[in-house]
């Protein structure tokens, strides 16, 4: 009973984590990185049909200052460089041919400022996430033992385990925090 409920828990924050670091990923940091454009919502096929450009297209990291998108369908390539222009990230797109370049430009320090304070918005949001994993959890296990369903000494065990593994999963999102803040510092 515990088990499952801890492995419940766990995917909670695992999928609060992971949600966190896709986002987290997709802040502009100077650097080329297809995170900065794949999950773009691209209005295709004359509008019929919303996809993510990671779905239209192949998204290359040319050097570290520019991407190559390279769309499945040359016919989309005019409503992929219209999305990303509507998308006001702050790139813009190149038709070249058959492709799409991005150049991307270098952060001012006040832009950096910014999105370091993005990023710790978004970090922030990813630990309540968890926190309400825990919450839920906890819940659940104080529920069985309401119920009768475990002891005492169990639901503290599980209480515990659920602090730990929310501990554990802060720690996560803390690092990457860590590491996209010294990237976005980075000059």
């Amino acid at each position: 009973m515990i088990d499952t409920l801890l492995a419940t828990t766990r995917d909670l924050m695992k999928k609060a984590v992971e949600v966190t670091r896709m986002d987290v990923s997709t802040i502009h940091s100077g650097r080329a990185t297809p995170a900065l454009v794949e999950n773009i919502m691209i209005a295709a096929y004359g509008g019929t049909q919303r996809l993510r450009l990671m779905e239209l297209a192949t998204i290359t990291i040319q050097d570290a200052k520019s991407l190559l998108i390279q769309p499945f369908d040359p016919s989309v390539i005019t409503e992929i460089e219209k999305g990303l222009l509507e998308a006001n990230s702050g790139l813009t797109p190149v038709q070249d041919g058959e492709v799409i370049r991005i150049s991307i430009p270098p952060l001012s320090q006040e832009r950096r400022e910014e999105y370091i304070k993005l990023a710790h918005t978004k970090l922030e949001g990813g630990r309540i996430m968890v926190r309400q994993a825990r919450h839920e959890g906890m819940r659940k296990l104080k529920l069985a033992e309401d119920n009768k369903e475990i002891s005492e000494d169990q639901q503290e065990y599980g209480d515990k385990k659920v602090q730990e593994l929310t501990d554990e999963m802060i720690a996560e999102i803390d690092g990457f925090g860590e590491r996209k803040e010294a990237e976005l510092m980075q000059v």
